[in-house]
């Protein structure tokens, strides 16, 4: 029995980290109907920002050791900051020229820029690992058998209070409305005193400052970045916001925690090597019998 709950509690926790980047990529769908393929790389340079930030502190002051929440939080702002530094070049150069273009041209531009923040990345590291300045509280609690670790209880609080925080920004702000807005219908929006252009950026912002303290809390857990870290995530959180619904917020948490749980399960059930091909093969059962996700609408499948 206590397999079966430290399993979920690292279900949970993997989970949470795959709600965070999906809700980057549900909030992109949402507005411009594209698949920003690039996201899982926002996510791999938001690790790199933190990572660096840390190492500086580490390098060059005590504070790492005397104030780690301090560092802890600069880190997870730097990374979210470079995300979103990154996030607003590619909106302006690589998307919005495409804007009005065939909806292949923009998914041809996401995949290359990934491709050359990956390779500028490797380039930059040498294609080496970097290990993480351990900063987070060593310690954990255990109830029996079942041991939880403090940065897997902060995985989870984080990715609970970013879907909370969005929930509340794009329900109940005037900058949400806007985005509502837009997403519902682009041209009206415009009509009606909204600037179009404003309000995508700023959903690109939302979506890539999430993806950057996903990046880097991630990587704080996995006590390492490295350029290709991105890619994997990145593909199962877009799993994920197809699951629950692409475009919904509380879809895209449900499918983060639906499939951590499941991958988490398949490593007992079926092996730790196949837990990979499981979030996949829910992709393609969702394609086939719901593509609208779990907390979709029907009429999304036009899009």
């Amino acid at each position: 029995m206590e397999q079966w709950i430290q399993l979920t509690i690292d279900g949970i926790t993997l989970g949470g980290v795959y709600a965070v980047i999906a809700l980057g990529y549900t909030l992109v769908y949402g507005v411009l109907r594209m698949i920003n393929f690039a996201h899982g790389e926002l996510f791999m340079m938001g690790a790199f920002g933190g990572f660096y930030t840390l190492d500086a502190f580490e390098n060059h002051t005590t504070m790492n050791d005397s104030l780690p929440s301090l560092t802890i939080a600069l880190a997870i702002f730097a990374g979210m900051g470079t995300s979103v530094i990154l996030a607003i070049l590619m909106e302006r150069l690589a998307y919005r020229p495409l804007r009005h273009a065939p909806r292949l041209a923009p998914l041809i531009s996401a995949i290359g820029v990934s491709i050359l923040l990956r390779n500028l990345m490797l380039r930059w590291t040498n294609a080496r690992r970097q290990v993480f300045p351990q900063v987070f509280p060593r310690g954990s609690i255990e109830i029996g058998d079942v041991n939880v670790t403090y940065i897997r209880i902060f995985l989870v609080a984080l990715s609970i209070l970013f879907m909370l925080l969005l929930y509340i920004f794009i329900q109940r702000t005037k900058t949400g409305t806007a985005i509502r807005a837009v997403a519902e219908d682009r041209d009206t929006a415009a009509l009606m005193g909204i600037d179009v252009d404003r309000t995508i950026v700023l959903t690109f912002v939302s979506g890539a400052a999430l993806a950057g303290a996903a990046g880097v809390c991630y990587a704080m857990y996995t006590t390492n970045a490295a350029a290709g870290m991105g890619f994997l995530p990145g593909i199962k959180a877009f799993t994920a916001a197809v699951l629950g619904g692409i475009g919904s917020v509380p879809g895209a948490m449900f499918g983060g925690y639906f499939l951590g749980l499941s991958e988490s399960y398949s490593t007992k059930l079926i092996g730790a090597q196949y837990k990979d091909v499981v979030a996949f093969v829910l992709l393609v059962l969702v394609l086939i019998f719901r593509p609208w996700g779990f907390f979709g609408k029907r009429e999304d499948r036009r899009a």
